[in-house]
């Protein structure tokens, strides 16, 4: 399946810098999608492909933070790059704790924001493969049975076989069991996967027995 083509998001105010702007995003070949507003962006943007936004921090309306913060309720919080007239060093260290990936100030030197955008759209990149990875995990664990989803807690906290049979009443037999069906719905090689696995997706092993 092939890859959608990048977006790069342009919320500007300024008709002819919003206009420079998409001319400027055509060098590198990507589309872009132009906003007056926050709220236009939101309303209208396609979220659904790999991008960035490239935000006006003076933009009227919808603040910079607000937008972020609805951002961050996406599936996949989108890049932002800040632009801003007013080199104002609070405001940068402001909006990169809110998670902009960078903060330019005008007049533009092309190559910064070409950098930039580079850098976020693989940010992006990156970002969505991981979700995709840990979203098709979470499908293979949701397959595991009650009592296999134990086992497996117990298998990536390091217990053997016949400690975990003694952790749930069972046999060492029945938990072998369990454990070939962990790896093949998991679609795991070795207990380093399994282990691995855990870690993406949040789970927490319980703590093993002492003694």
């Amino acid at each position: 399946m092939t890859e959608e083509p990048p977006v790069v998001f342009i919320v500007e105010d300024d008709p002819s810098f919003r206009t420079f702007l998409m001319r400027l995003v055509d060098i590198l070949g990507l589309q872009t999608q132009a906003f007056a507003t926050a709220e236009e962006f939101l309303r209208g943007a396609r979220l659904d492909t790999p991008g960035c936004l490239i935000l006006d921090v003076m933009m009227p309306g919808l603040s910079r933070l607000e937008l972020q913060r609805e951002l961050s309720l996406a599936r996949v919080p989108l890049p932002v790059i800040f632009i801003t007239g007013h080199g104002d060093i609070p405001m940068s260290v402001q909006a990169m704790k809110a998670g902009a990936v960078s903060f330019l100030t005008k007049p533009l030197r092309n190559q910064d924001l070409l950098d930039a955008i580079r850098e976020a759209i693989n940010l992006d990149r990156t970002a969505r493969e991981r979700l995709t990875e840990v979203a098709g995990l979470r499908r293979q664990y949701d397959s595991l049975t009650a009592r296999e989803r134990e086992v497996f807690a117990w298998v990536v906290a390091g217990l053997l076989n016949k400690q975990i049979a003694a952790e749930l009443g069972t046999t060492e037999r029945t938990v072998k069991a369990h454990r070939g069906q962990i790896m093949k719905k998991m679609h795991a090689k070795s207990l380093a996967d399994l282990v691995h696995m855990a870690d993406k997706l949040g789970i927490t092993p319980p703590h093993a027995p002492t003694g």
